[in-house]
Formats: C-alpha cells, sequence, structure tokens
C-alpha cells in the first residue's frame, strides 16, 4: 500500500451569489472553509492561515485552479456523493482568480473574518486507550520504501466496542501510511526490518494518510455503529515510509475510543477487501484494462468505499449489479495517487443479496501519463512498491437490517460531539462568514451548505431592521438604507433550528 492522502478540497459546478473580489478580505473566507483544514501548522505545509502567507502562493494557486489541480476531490460527485466533501463552488474559484489576476491585494486585514483555530488532535475529550511505536528511525534506503509493522499490546482487561481512532505520526512528512489490523488471538510479534509488505492480524481496523480525518463511526440513534477490540489483543500497524527517509526519526500512535461498558445496540462494522487483483501484466507503452467482480451472499449495508492503485493507474470505477440494474458506488476519471482514502457515504447504501461487486481500473504505461513513475515507460507488475502497480479496493459495511438506506449518516456525524468544536469551524452542523465588516452597500454571507435558512438583522437592542430567506449557500444583503451602527446578523437553518449570530457594523 502506498500514500493514502485524503483531499484538501474540490471544484464542482455549483453557483452562488457573490461579489468580485477586491481584497484578501473579501475571499478570506473561503482560505478558511476550503483550505486551511489541511493548511495550517499541525497538518500540511505550506500554512495558508493569513495574508502573507496565502499571498505567496498566489501564482501556484492560480495555475492549479484554471489547471484543475486543485482542488483534488477525485470521485465524480455526478455519479455519487460523500460526507465531508472538500469542495470548492463555481463563484468561490471565480473570486480566488479574480483577486489573484488584480494583483492579490491585501487591503485592510483587520476586516476579514477571524481565522479559524486547529488543536493539535482532531477528536475531542480524552482517549480511553493510547497506543504509541515508541521512538523508530524510518530505515528506509534512498531508493527503497520500508513497510514496518508494529504489534501492540492493547492490555484489555475486557472487551471494548470501538467508536472511534485518530492516528497521529511522530513525524508527518515521512509517514506515507498507516494500515491498521486487529489481532484478536494477541499471536503476532513486530516485523520492524523494513519488508513487512503484509500486515497480520484477522479483523481490518482502517488506516491513516496525511491530510485524512479521523475515523468515527455513527455513535447515535438510529444507528451506533463500531468494531469490537477483544480483550488481550493487539493492534498491529503497518507504516509506510518513502525512500531517501532513512534515518528520520518518527512516533506515531494511535487514540482509542470506546463505547462506554455496557452499551447495547452497537452494529458491527466490518472492514475488507473484496476487490483485489495480484496479476498485473502492464507492458511498457500500453493501456490495459482489468476487472474484478465480488458475489455477495447476503445483504450489506455499504458504509465507506476506499479504491487503491498507484501512479500507472488513472482512472477507478466500483459499483454493483445484478443482470442490468447497477448500484453507483464511486467514479474517479483523474485518478491521482496523492489524493486517496476512505470515503463515506451520506447514507447506508444498500447492496442486496446476489447483486456482484465490481471494480474496473484502467492503467496507462505511456508517457501520456504525466504521473507515470517511468521515463522511458517500463514494464509493469503488481507489488507493493510505488513504482509497481495495485488493484486493492476496500469497503466498510454492516450486515444490512431493514430500513438502513433511510439512516441519515452524514447528519449524525455533522452532530458528533467528538467532531463538535474541534476548531471555531466546528461548533454547529453548518458554518458562516459575514464580511465585509464594516459593511457600506452590502453585506455577504457565505453558508457552508445549501438549506433553506431564515436570516435577519438586528440592533443590539433586538430590533429587527432586515429580514429575508434563501436557500443558496451564499448572498448578499443590501444595506444601504440601514443606519450607521452595532448590529447582529442571525442566520437561523429552518429545519434544524440551529442559529448562529454574528456581530457586524454598518458604515456608509
Amino acid at each position: 500500500m502506498k500514500k493514502l492522502y485524503i483531499v484538501l478540497f474540490a471544484f464542482i459546478g455549483l453557483t452562488a451569489t457573490t461579489t468580485t473580489a477586491q481584497d484578501y478580505k473579501d475571499v478570506a473566507h473561503i482560505f478558511y472553509s476550503r483550505c486551511t483544514s489541511c493548511h495550517h501548522l499541525n497538518q500540511h505545509a505550506p500554512p495558508m492561515m493569513n495574508y502573507s502567507q496565502t499571498m505567496n502562493l498566489a501564482y501556484a494557486l492560480s495555475a492549479d485552479l484554471t489547471g484543475n489541480r486543485m482542488p483534488p476531490w477525485p470521485p465524480d460527485t455526478l455519479y455519487s456523493r460523500f460526507t465531508h466533501e472538500h469542495i470548492i463552488t463555481a463563484s468561490e474559484k471565480a473570486d480566488l482568480l479574480s483577486w489573484i489576476n488584480q494583483g492579490f491585494t491585501m487591503g485592510d486585514t483587520t476586516l476579514a473574518p477571524t481565522p479559524p483555530t486547529y488543536q493539535q488532535y482532531q477528536l475531542n475529550g480524552t482517549p480511553d486507550l493510547i497506543l504509541s511505536t515508541g521512538a523508530f528511525a524510518s530505515n528506509a534506503t534512498l531508493t527503497a520504501d520500508a513497510y514496518d509493522c508494529f504489534s501492540l499490546p492493547t492490555g484489555l482487561l475486557q472487551d471494548r466496542i470501538l467508536r472511534a481512532y485518530e492516528i497521529v505520526p511522530g513525524n508527518v512528512p515521512i509517514v506515507h501510511h498507516v494500515v491498521v489490523n486487529l489481532d484478536s488471538m494477541a499471536t503476532t510479534t513486530s516485523n520492524t526490518a523494513g519488508n513487512c509488505w503484509t500486515i497480520t492480524g484477522d479483523i481490518g481496523i482502517g488506516g491513516y494518510a496525511p491530510g485524512s480525518p479521523p475515523t468515527v463511526f455513527p455513535g447515535q440513534a438510529p444507528l451506533k455503529a463500531g468494531i469490537r477490540i477483544k480483550a488481550g489483543s493487539k493492534l498491529v500497524l503497518q507504516i509506510h515510509y518513502p525512500a531517501g527517509t532513512g534515518g528520520q526519526m518518527d512516533n506515531t500512535q494511535i487514540r482509542l475510543y470506546f463505547y462506554p461498558i455496557g452499551t447495547t445496540g452497537v452494529r458491527t462494522i466490518y472492514n475488507s477487501v473484496p476487490l483485489q487483483l495480484w496479476s498485473l501484466p502492464i507492458p511498457a507503452n500500453t493501456t490495459q484494462t482489468f476487472t474484478q467482480n465480488y458475489a455477495l451472499s447476503g445483504d450489506i449495508s455499504l458504509f465507506a468505499v476506499f479504491p487503491h492503485s498507484h501512479k500507472i493507474c488513472t482512472k477507478i470505477t466500483n459499483y454493483a449489479f445484478l443482470g442490468t440494474d447497477t448500484i453507483k458506488e464511486i467514479k474517479i476519471d483523474n485518478w491521482r495517487f496523492d489524493w486517496q482514502g476512505y470515503y463515506t457515504f451520506p447514507n447506508l447504501k444498500k447492496i442486496p443479496n446476489n447483486y456482484t461487486l465490481h471494480s474496473m481500473h484502467f492503467y496507462d504505461n505511456t508517457t501520456n501519463n504525466l504521473n507515470n513513475p517511468h521515463n522511458p515507460p517500463q514494464n509493469v507488475q503488481a507489488g507493493t512498491s510505488t513504482t509497481d502497480e495495485m488493484f486493492f479496493d476496500a469497503i466498510q459495511w454492516l450486515v444490512y437490517q431493514p430500513g438502513d438506506e433511510n439512516i441519515d449518516v452524514a447528519s449524525i456525524l455533522a452532530n458528533d460531539p467528538l467532531l463538535a468544536n474541534v476548531n471555531d469551524l466546528a461548533t454547529s452542523s453548518f458554518q458562516s462568514y459575514v464580511y465585509p465588516n464594516p459593511a457600506n452597500d452590502k453585506v455577504n454571507i457565505y453558508l457552508s451548505k445549501k438549506a433553506d435558512y431564515k436570516i435577519g438583522i438586528y440592533t443590539i437592542a433586538g430590533q429587527n431592521v432586515l429580514q429575508t430567506k434563501t436557500s443558496e449557500d451564499a448572498t448578499a444583503l443590501d444595506v444601504k438604507n440601514i443606519a450607521n451602527g452595532l448590529y447582529l446578523v442571525e442566520i437561523k437553518d429552518i429545519k434544524s433550528g440551529e442559529t448562529i449570530s454574528k456581530k457586524i457594523i454598518i458604515l456608509h
């Protein structure tokens, strides 16, 4: 397995009301909502938390935006949708390019929204168990990757049910990925010789990639789900260190959160790799298509999918079928090795008994593939090295129960206490930015999701001076006829009743 990156953000063709960006204050909210969740000091370099950091990246951002390399959300959003999509709207993209093309002016940065704050850890509360590899020096060579497996005793005296986990590398730049298995019988030992290609253990737990969110399973009605961790078991962490990192130190930990002892009604989530192929002859200067099928023997509820390949691969499509009927899962038309991971469906997806899981991978071993690791192209086979290829598509699933397909997984996760208030962008299931501040003739309101909203502007004494409704994720309010002063902007999600209030100064 190689790098398993979760995306930074992505562009899809949504529309919204907006104004032409003039200064940094007009685009800061876009960087805060679309970029900084990855680009901050505790995650990826370079950080993009303020004007000085962002303006240094302006030309690279312009090239990536116009070339559709950034934002790199791999799945085709017209084929299937997922929770926690890192997307950017068409109007946001236009505003960023407008700002850059006009010279990425700074303006008065005190009028920009307050930047978010981020913690070292992404999950709230104290973990029930923290396991660590201990200090370890990468044993990769200058030309070869290293795969090391750490078998870590849990020390549990009774069975527990895993509710969530967060993997935290001790040295983010050198950890390509971490794959976690459960060794229920505790018979495994660590293999840190650098050649632990196959991770041991009898139950798949999941994994980590730089930029990926922690794994949280739904933990409240109507769906409580998790993985049972047996007493006395071990967790096995396979860590991939890339070539050239030899001697650099790491100390990766996994932070585990369990359901309280005695919790009932928790359904088991299974992690399987039903679609894999270990014969992949891809001669130099050819393109090849490989497929795999897996026939189901019972109804399942699909929770998440994780297609995986390396750098010769350029396209992947997963779906289930019975005859001519198909159930769409995921379609990636521009596969990128550096941006991959688990994709969770907003609703459980029922795959009925006798349907067949299908996967197609397309490999381009020519000079047309700009990600080809070989120049000139060379013959490629299946293998674990970055320069080999893989066909390894995993799923997370539950045994189907009637009504599963109606469970709103996205809403359950959006309101999960382990995720709430991790930073100031996550205090509710939706977020907003109100700008400029002070405002002159218009107040622009950006919302993190489309929904039915009621928006009002109130004096500090509570008098309503403007009220409107919108179903869009951005809108502009005309405030030319509102007197100078300090006001509250109240934004209410009509369906959920959640309300956000922002202070704003109107100054003509």
